[in-house]
């Protein structure tokens, strides 16, 4: 019998090993200062953890504030004064930079234009209480496309346009920069993100808000027509330590038997779910329970599977899509035909061969050109004093990272 048999039998749950966490911050600021929109600003930024806002700050307000109880508690003031200084320079480094771009992508001044920039880090609880890194982001968008994004794993920066290539380049060659951005996301994020999931776990457990889970037994249809995936939910409770088995015949089912689990959730409400799966035969006449045990509240219940089949609509969706496409073929083929025997249809090919700007041999010959370099620019230039404020503005952005991004 294999190890994670072995666990299920004896009703261990494994939803704390590998329970997933995140810490994001999102920076974005425009061009020009929106008017007529109530909830934008020209500068906001903004601290997630599990996707739950944390803390935040905008252009308007001018100071980095809790946005959860806990962070008030147990952050001192000190944490926020030098927090908002840190928001106010980030601000001014964005309105430099977004004129930069603007004038690097040949943006129209008089249209509103977008600059963000997201960063921090996933991580895994481990059973020790202690969450490891998974995966790091710091990337940077323009008008909502990527820009710049820094590439973790190789320790390089990643430019997925042309008019980013100047900036990777300048980046690229700064060490201490590719060192800090790397050794942030691995190890003070998660640092951060300990802290945070600790206050708030040990918040909820002073508050006192256990709450029992609700059980759901349900199927759907699979690719395979044959098949009904067969899911047994909790949703709603908390603590998170739960545990959930579905059995076949009274024989619980393991990752063996084709069992998938998506382990304790976050529901966003500080309540968890938990999801356990398993693919069938639609004929399958064996008896199918799923047993859900939350000790903190006492629930403990059982519930069993009706056989109710799921409607029966994959094979007609597929059925309707196949006519569909077949009558399309169809009236395009007599198109072309009708077309051909008034002679359109040679003419039609002739008149576009002759205007394909792809076989002008004048413009396939032009080299590309390089864009133009702005003296301002603080990651191109080769301006002495821009060159200088390019290491000014990322030295800035590391010692921020340093005072407040956890």
């Amino acid at each position: 019998m294999s190890l994670v048999s072995l666990l299920v039998l004896l009703g261990t749950t494994l939803t704390v090993n590998g329970e997933k966490h995140s810490l994001t911050y999102i920076y974005t600021a425009f061009s020009q200062k929106p008017v007529g929109l109530p909830g934008l600003h020209e500068f906001t930024a903004m601290g997630l953890l599990d996707n739950k806002m944390i803390d935040y700050f905008d252009s308007d307000h001018q100071e980095k504030v809790p946005k959860q109880p806990w962070m008030k508690e147990k952050l001192e003031k000190d944490y926020w004064e030098k927090g908002t200084q840190s928001r106010q320079s980030k601000q001014q480094w964005f309105k430099v930079n977004i004129n930069i771009l603007m004038k690097r992508m040949n943006g129209s001044e008089s249209a509103n234009h977008v600059l963000q920039w997201r960063h921090g880090c996933e991580g895994a609880m481990q059973p020790d209480g202690k969450i490891t890194f998974t995966r790091g982001v710091d990337m940077y968008s323009y008008d909502g496309n990527d820009f710049l994004s820094f590439d973790d794993s190789n320790g390089v920066w990643v430019a997925p346009v042309f008019a980013a290539q100047q900036t990777k380049r300048k980046w690229d060659d700064v060490q201490v920069l590719k060192e800090y951005t790397k050794g942030y996301l691995e190890n003070e994020c998660i640092d951060w993100m300990g802290k945070f999931v600790t206050y708030h776990d040990q918040q909820l457990k002073e508050a006192n808000t256990d709450s029992p889970p609700e059980v759901f037994l349900f199927t759907k249809n699979t690719i395979v027509e044959a098949n009904i995936i067969l899911t047994c939910l909790a949703t709603g409770y908390y603590p998170k330590d739960i545990v959930l088995r579905i059995k076949r015949n009274n024989r619980i089912l393991a990752p063996e038997d084709g069992l998938r689990s998506t382990g304790s959730r976050p529901n966003g409400d500080d309540t968890f779910q938990r999801r356990d799966s398993v693919e069938i035969l639609k004929s399958d006449e064996s008896k199918y329970t799923c047993e859900v045990i939350h000790r903190a509240t006492g629930v403990h219940v059982e519930k069993e599977w009706d056989h109710k089949l799921p409607p029966e609509t994959g094979g007609a969706v597929i059925g309707v899509v196949a006519g569909i496409l077949i009558l399309i073929l169809v009236l395009v083929g007599v198109i072309l035909i009708v077309l051909y025997k008034k002679g359109l249809l040679s003419r039609l090919l002739n008149k576009n061969r002759g205007s394909d700007p792809s076989l002008s041999s004048n413009e396939s010959t032009k080299p590309l050109r390089a864009p133009t370099e702005t003296s301002s620019d603080p990651s191109a230039s080769s301006n002495k004093s821009s060159s200088a404020e390019s290491v000014v503005l990322m030295e800035v952005k590391g010692e921020e990272n340093r005072e407040e991004d956890g």
